[in-house]
């Protein structure tokens, strides 16, 4: 993994009346999505391109461990306007 990649423990709800991160579940990041978990759609829904995620566990799975890559977590945290669950 490289310094500018950031991995996460994911709670993913599909199929919610609106996409939203809702905050920490948990070490797991909560994200409930409009979108159907299929095909990509909740990449897109994120905003964040289909290369850019990496899953590494919980395919089939609500939880699920993404690394994003191109970005830190700090720069993930502000991007998606959550605070850093350690403080």
């Amino acid at each position: 993994m490289s310094p500018d990649d950031c991995t996460l423990a994911i709670k993913v709800v599909p199929n919610a009346s609106k996409t939203e991160i809702t905050g920490w579940l948990g070490d797991s990041l909560k994200i409930r999505l409009q979108a159907a978990p299929q095909d990509g759609k909740a990449n897109k829904a994120l905003k964040v391109e289909r290369k850019q995620i990496l899953l590494e566990s919980g395919q089939f799975s609500p939880q699920k461990r993404i690394r994003i890559i191109g970005l830190n977590r700090s720069e993930v945290l502000i991007l998606f306007k959550i605070k850093d669950i350690h403080g």
